[in-house]
Protein backbone atom coordinates (compact mmCIF):
# COMPACT_ATOMS: atom_id res chain seq x y z
CA UNK A 1 0.00 0.00 0.00
CA UNK A 2 1.44 3.40 -1.03
CA UNK A 3 1.01 6.28 1.41
CA UNK A 4 0.78 9.86 0.20
CA UNK A 5 2.37 12.76 2.12
CA UNK A 6 -0.24 14.36 4.36
CA UNK A 7 -1.28 17.94 3.77
CA UNK A 8 -3.96 20.11 5.35
CA UNK A 9 -6.61 21.41 3.00
CA UNK A 10 -9.48 23.75 3.74
CA UNK A 11 -12.43 23.14 1.47
CA UNK A 12 -15.43 25.45 1.14
CA UNK A 13 -18.78 24.48 -0.33
CA UNK A 14 -21.24 26.81 -1.99
CA UNK A 15 -24.13 25.53 -4.05
CA UNK A 16 -26.09 28.18 -5.92
CA UNK A 17 -28.92 27.49 -8.31
CA UNK A 18 -28.36 28.48 -11.92
CA UNK A 19 -31.06 29.22 -14.46
CA UNK A 20 -32.81 27.08 -17.01
CA UNK A 21 -33.84 23.45 -17.02
CA UNK A 22 -31.20 20.92 -16.02
CA UNK A 23 -31.16 17.75 -18.11
CA UNK A 24 -29.18 15.06 -16.28
CA UNK A 25 -27.48 13.54 -19.29
CA UNK A 26 -24.02 12.00 -19.50
CA UNK A 27 -21.18 14.46 -20.15
CA UNK A 28 -18.04 12.50 -19.35
CA UNK A 29 -16.70 9.08 -18.46
CA UNK A 30 -13.46 8.24 -16.64
CA UNK A 31 -13.03 4.47 -16.51
CA UNK A 32 -16.31 3.47 -14.78
CA UNK A 33 -17.00 6.87 -13.17
CA UNK A 34 -19.54 9.13 -14.88
CA UNK A 35 -19.90 12.90 -14.88
CA UNK A 36 -23.42 14.10 -15.50
CA UNK A 37 -24.94 17.25 -16.96
CA UNK A 38 -26.35 18.03 -13.52
CA UNK A 39 -22.91 17.93 -11.90
CA UNK A 40 -21.46 20.24 -14.53
CA UNK A 41 -24.28 22.75 -14.16
CA UNK A 42 -24.04 22.65 -10.37
CA UNK A 43 -20.30 23.34 -10.57
CA UNK A 44 -21.02 26.24 -12.94
CA UNK A 45 -23.90 27.71 -10.89
CA UNK A 46 -21.91 30.39 -8.98
CA UNK A 47 -20.35 31.68 -12.21
CA UNK A 48 -23.73 31.46 -13.95
CA UNK A 49 -25.31 33.89 -11.50
CA UNK A 50 -22.49 36.39 -12.01
CA UNK A 51 -22.74 36.07 -15.78
CA UNK A 52 -26.50 36.51 -15.69
CA UNK A 53 -26.22 39.73 -13.68
CA UNK A 54 -23.55 41.13 -16.00
CA UNK A 55 -24.92 40.05 -19.38
CA UNK A 56 -28.67 39.70 -18.86
CA UNK A 57 -29.29 42.44 -21.43
CA UNK A 58 -27.05 40.70 -23.99
CA UNK A 59 -28.41 37.13 -24.41
CA UNK A 60 -25.98 36.19 -27.19
CA UNK A 61 -22.90 37.05 -25.10
CA UNK A 62 -24.50 35.50 -22.02
CA UNK A 63 -25.07 32.19 -23.78
CA UNK A 64 -21.56 32.22 -25.23
CA UNK A 65 -19.88 32.84 -21.90
CA UNK A 66 -22.12 30.38 -20.08
CA UNK A 67 -21.26 27.69 -22.62
CA UNK A 68 -17.56 28.42 -22.09
CA UNK A 69 -18.01 28.19 -18.31
CA UNK A 70 -19.77 24.83 -18.69
CA UNK A 71 -16.91 23.56 -20.84
CA UNK A 72 -14.29 24.74 -18.33
CA UNK A 73 -16.09 23.12 -15.42
CA UNK A 74 -16.58 19.86 -17.30
CA UNK A 75 -12.83 19.76 -17.91
CA UNK A 76 -12.11 20.45 -14.24
CA UNK A 77 -14.46 17.67 -13.16
CA UNK A 78 -12.86 15.28 -15.64
CA UNK A 79 -9.38 16.15 -14.35
CA UNK A 80 -10.47 15.61 -10.76
CA UNK A 81 -11.89 12.22 -11.62
CA UNK A 82 -8.72 11.23 -13.50
CA UNK A 83 -6.66 12.05 -10.40
CA UNK A 84 -9.02 10.10 -8.13
CA UNK A 85 -8.86 7.17 -10.52
CA UNK A 86 -5.06 7.20 -10.42
CA UNK A 87 -5.16 7.31 -6.61
CA UNK A 88 -7.28 4.17 -6.49
CA UNK A 89 -5.54 2.32 -9.32
CA UNK A 90 -2.03 2.97 -7.94
CA UNK A 91 -2.98 1.80 -4.46
CA UNK A 92 -2.31 5.00 -2.55
CA UNK A 93 -3.67 5.43 0.97
CA UNK A 94 -4.81 8.46 2.94
CA UNK A 95 -5.68 7.89 6.62
CA UNK A 96 -9.41 8.23 7.12
CA UNK A 97 -8.75 9.51 10.64
CA UNK A 98 -7.10 12.63 9.20
CA UNK A 99 -10.20 13.43 7.18
CA UNK A 100 -12.47 12.95 10.21
CA UNK A 101 -10.24 15.17 12.38
CA UNK A 102 -10.18 17.92 9.77
CA UNK A 103 -13.93 17.76 9.24
CA UNK A 104 -14.53 18.04 12.97
CA UNK A 105 -12.20 21.04 13.15
CA UNK A 106 -13.99 22.71 10.22
CA UNK A 107 -17.40 22.00 11.74
CA UNK A 108 -16.34 23.67 14.97
CA UNK A 109 -14.79 26.64 13.15
CA UNK A 110 -17.57 27.33 10.66
CA UNK A 111 -20.77 25.81 12.05
CA UNK A 112 -20.11 25.26 15.74
CA UNK A 113 -21.54 21.75 15.81
CA UNK A 114 -22.50 18.92 13.48
CA UNK A 115 -26.22 19.57 13.88
CA UNK A 116 -25.87 23.06 12.41
CA UNK A 117 -23.77 21.66 9.56
CA UNK A 118 -26.39 19.00 8.84
CA UNK A 119 -29.15 21.63 8.74
CA UNK A 120 -27.09 23.75 6.35
CA UNK A 121 -26.47 20.78 4.09
CA UNK A 122 -30.14 19.81 4.15
CA UNK A 123 -31.04 23.33 2.98
CA UNK A 124 -28.79 22.67 -0.01
CA UNK A 125 -30.31 19.26 -0.63
CA UNK A 126 -27.17 17.44 0.46
CA UNK A 127 -26.22 14.95 3.16
CA UNK A 128 -23.38 14.74 5.62
CA UNK A 129 -22.08 11.68 3.80
CA UNK A 130 -21.85 13.59 0.50
CA UNK A 131 -20.04 16.43 2.29
CA UNK A 132 -17.55 13.98 3.78
CA UNK A 133 -16.95 12.40 0.36
CA UNK A 134 -16.26 15.83 -1.08
CA UNK A 135 -13.76 16.59 1.69
CA UNK A 136 -12.09 13.21 1.22
CA UNK A 137 -11.81 13.65 -2.54
CA UNK A 138 -10.35 17.13 -2.14
CA UNK A 139 -7.72 15.82 0.28
CA UNK A 140 -6.74 13.10 -2.15
CA UNK A 141 -6.51 15.49 -5.09
CA UNK A 142 -4.37 18.03 -3.23
CA UNK A 143 -2.10 15.30 -1.84
CA UNK A 144 -1.62 13.82 -5.31
CA UNK A 145 -0.87 17.22 -6.80
CA UNK A 146 1.59 17.97 -4.03
CA UNK A 147 3.48 14.74 -4.63
CA UNK A 148 3.55 14.72 -8.41
CA UNK A 149 3.83 18.44 -9.19
CA UNK A 150 6.39 19.15 -6.50
CA UNK A 151 7.55 22.50 -5.16
CA UNK A 152 7.21 25.84 -6.89
CA UNK A 153 9.54 25.90 -9.90
CA UNK A 154 12.73 27.94 -9.67
CA UNK A 155 12.70 31.09 -11.80
CA UNK A 156 16.11 32.52 -12.62
CA UNK A 157 16.93 36.25 -12.68
CA UNK A 158 17.58 35.92 -16.43
CA UNK A 159 14.08 34.50 -17.02
CA UNK A 160 12.58 37.38 -15.03
CA UNK A 161 14.55 39.95 -17.02
CA UNK A 162 13.61 38.33 -20.35
CA UNK A 163 9.93 38.36 -19.38
CA UNK A 164 10.16 42.01 -18.32
CA UNK A 165 11.72 43.06 -21.63
CA UNK A 166 9.17 41.06 -23.63
CA UNK A 167 6.22 42.61 -21.75
CA UNK A 168 7.61 46.08 -21.15
CA UNK A 169 4.43 47.90 -22.17
CA UNK A 170 2.55 46.12 -19.39
CA UNK A 171 4.70 48.08 -16.93
CA UNK A 172 4.37 51.47 -18.65
CA UNK A 173 3.33 54.51 -16.67
CA UNK A 174 1.72 57.28 -18.70
CA UNK A 175 2.67 60.95 -18.64
CA UNK A 176 2.37 62.39 -15.16
CA UNK A 177 2.28 65.88 -13.76
CA UNK A 178 2.78 67.03 -10.18
CA UNK A 179 -0.02 69.51 -9.85
CA UNK A 180 -1.38 72.14 -7.50
CA UNK A 181 -4.88 73.43 -8.12
CA UNK A 182 -7.36 76.00 -6.87
CA UNK A 183 -10.95 74.91 -7.38
CA UNK A 184 -13.89 77.34 -7.21
CA UNK A 185 -17.44 76.05 -7.66
CA UNK A 186 -19.73 78.40 -9.55
CA UNK A 187 -23.09 79.32 -8.04
CA UNK A 188 -25.04 79.21 -11.29
CA UNK A 189 -26.54 82.68 -10.66
CA UNK A 190 -26.87 85.20 -13.49
CA UNK A 191 -24.32 87.46 -11.83
CA UNK A 192 -22.10 84.65 -10.55
CA UNK A 193 -19.19 86.24 -8.62
CA UNK A 194 -16.94 83.19 -8.92
CA UNK A 195 -15.34 83.94 -12.36
CA UNK A 196 -14.39 87.43 -11.15
CA UNK A 197 -13.00 85.97 -7.91
CA UNK A 198 -10.96 83.47 -9.91
CA UNK A 199 -9.45 86.28 -11.98
CA UNK A 200 -8.67 88.23 -8.80
CA UNK A 201 -6.87 85.20 -7.30
CA UNK A 202 -4.94 84.70 -10.55
CA UNK A 203 -3.71 88.29 -10.45
CA UNK A 204 -2.54 87.82 -6.88
CA UNK A 205 -0.56 84.75 -7.97
CA UNK A 206 1.00 86.69 -10.83
CA UNK A 207 1.85 89.48 -8.38
CA UNK A 208 3.90 87.00 -6.38
CA UNK A 209 1.54 85.79 -3.64
CA UNK A 210 1.91 82.15 -2.57
CA UNK A 211 -0.17 79.71 -4.63
CA UNK A 212 -0.39 77.40 -1.62
CA UNK A 213 -1.58 80.18 0.71
CA UNK A 214 -4.26 81.23 -1.75
CA UNK A 215 -5.37 77.61 -2.28
CA UNK A 216 -5.66 77.11 1.47
CA UNK A 217 -7.78 80.28 1.69
CA UNK A 218 -10.02 80.05 -1.35
CA UNK A 219 -10.01 76.57 -2.89
CA UNK A 220 -13.11 74.42 -2.51
CA UNK A 221 -11.37 71.29 -3.75
CA UNK A 222 -10.70 68.21 -1.66
CA UNK A 223 -6.99 69.11 -1.49
CA UNK A 224 -7.57 72.43 0.24
CA UNK A 225 -5.94 71.20 3.45
CA UNK A 226 -2.91 70.17 1.37
CA UNK A 227 -2.72 73.77 0.07
CA UNK A 228 -4.04 72.62 -3.31
CA UNK A 229 -1.34 69.95 -3.78
CA UNK A 230 -2.69 67.04 -5.86
CA UNK A 231 0.63 65.20 -6.01
CA UNK A 232 1.48 63.17 -9.11
CA UNK A 233 -1.49 62.86 -11.46
CA UNK A 234 -1.88 60.72 -14.60
CA UNK A 235 -3.28 62.34 -17.70
CA UNK A 236 -6.30 60.02 -17.61
CA UNK A 237 -7.27 61.18 -14.11
CA UNK A 238 -7.94 64.76 -15.21
CA UNK A 239 -10.88 66.07 -17.19
CA UNK A 240 -9.92 66.44 -20.83
CA UNK A 241 -9.95 70.25 -20.79
CA UNK A 242 -7.78 70.31 -17.68
CA UNK A 243 -5.33 67.69 -18.99
CA UNK A 244 -4.83 69.66 -22.22
CA UNK A 245 -3.71 72.68 -20.22
CA UNK A 246 -1.78 70.90 -17.47
CA UNK A 247 0.45 68.94 -19.86
CA UNK A 248 1.27 72.06 -21.91
CA UNK A 249 2.55 73.98 -18.92
CA UNK A 250 6.19 73.89 -17.86
CA UNK A 251 7.26 73.38 -14.24
CA UNK A 252 6.57 76.55 -12.27
CA UNK A 253 4.01 77.90 -14.77
CA UNK A 254 0.46 78.81 -13.77
CA UNK A 255 -2.55 78.43 -16.04
CA UNK A 256 -5.11 81.04 -16.85
CA UNK A 257 -8.56 80.55 -15.29
CA UNK A 258 -10.19 77.45 -16.80
CA UNK A 259 -13.98 77.76 -16.75
CA UNK A 260 -15.72 74.42 -17.36
CA UNK A 261 -19.21 75.88 -16.94
CA UNK A 262 -19.75 74.67 -13.40
CA UNK A 263 -16.27 75.20 -11.92
CA UNK A 264 -13.31 77.52 -12.27
CA UNK A 265 -9.79 76.08 -11.99
CA UNK A 266 -6.35 77.59 -11.63
CA UNK A 267 -3.46 75.16 -11.98
CA UNK A 268 0.23 75.30 -11.24
CA UNK A 269 2.56 72.61 -12.54
CA UNK A 270 5.31 71.68 -10.10
CA UNK A 271 7.01 68.88 -12.08
CA UNK A 272 6.51 66.87 -15.26
CA UNK A 273 7.32 63.22 -15.86
CA UNK A 274 7.09 61.79 -19.37
CA UNK A 275 5.92 58.25 -20.07
CA UNK A 276 8.22 55.82 -18.31
CA UNK A 277 8.31 52.24 -17.07
CA UNK A 278 8.24 50.67 -13.66
CA UNK A 279 11.79 49.57 -12.85
CA UNK A 280 12.47 45.86 -12.93
CA UNK A 281 13.25 45.79 -9.21
CA UNK A 282 9.70 46.99 -8.45
CA UNK A 283 7.99 44.24 -10.46
CA UNK A 284 10.47 41.39 -10.01
CA UNK A 285 8.37 39.53 -7.42
CA UNK A 286 5.22 39.94 -9.53
CA UNK A 287 6.96 38.52 -12.60
CA UNK A 288 8.37 35.63 -10.58
CA UNK A 289 4.88 34.70 -9.37
CA UNK A 290 3.52 34.95 -12.93
CA UNK A 291 6.22 32.68 -14.32
CA UNK A 292 5.81 30.20 -11.49
CA UNK A 293 2.08 30.03 -12.17
CA UNK A 294 2.77 29.41 -15.87
CA UNK A 295 5.24 26.63 -15.05
CA UNK A 296 2.80 25.05 -12.58
CA UNK A 297 0.06 25.10 -15.21
CA UNK A 298 2.42 23.48 -17.72
CA UNK A 299 3.30 20.76 -15.20
CA UNK A 300 -0.36 20.25 -14.33
CA UNK A 301 -1.35 19.95 -18.00
CA UNK A 302 1.44 17.48 -18.74
CA UNK A 303 0.64 15.39 -15.67
CA UNK A 304 -3.09 15.23 -16.43
CA UNK A 305 -2.37 14.32 -20.06
CA UNK A 306 -0.18 11.44 -18.89
CA UNK A 307 -2.89 10.23 -16.51
CA UNK A 308 -5.52 10.42 -19.25
CA UNK A 309 -3.40 8.25 -21.51
CA UNK A 310 -3.31 5.61 -18.76
CA UNK A 311 -7.08 5.29 -18.40
CA UNK A 312 -10.29 5.31 -20.41
CA UNK A 313 -11.57 8.87 -20.85
CA UNK A 314 -14.52 9.86 -23.01
CA UNK A 315 -16.50 13.07 -23.53
CA UNK A 316 -20.13 13.12 -24.63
Amino acid sequence: MRVLPLICVCVGLTVTAGWGQVVNGLKGLVDDSVITEYEVRQATAPAAELLFREYRSDPATLNQKYAAALSDNLEQLMERQVILHEYTKAGYSLPESLIDETIQSRIKERWGDRRTLTQSLQAEGRTYESYRRQMRDQFIIEAMRSQFLGKDPFISPRQIEDYYNAHLEAYALEDQVRLSMIVLNKTGDTNDPVPALAQEILQKIKAGESFGDLAATYSEGSQRRERGDWGWVDRSVLREELAEVAFRLQPGEVSEVIDTGTTCYIMRVEELKAKHYKPLRDVQSEIERTLQAERRNERQTGWIDRLKRKTFVRYF
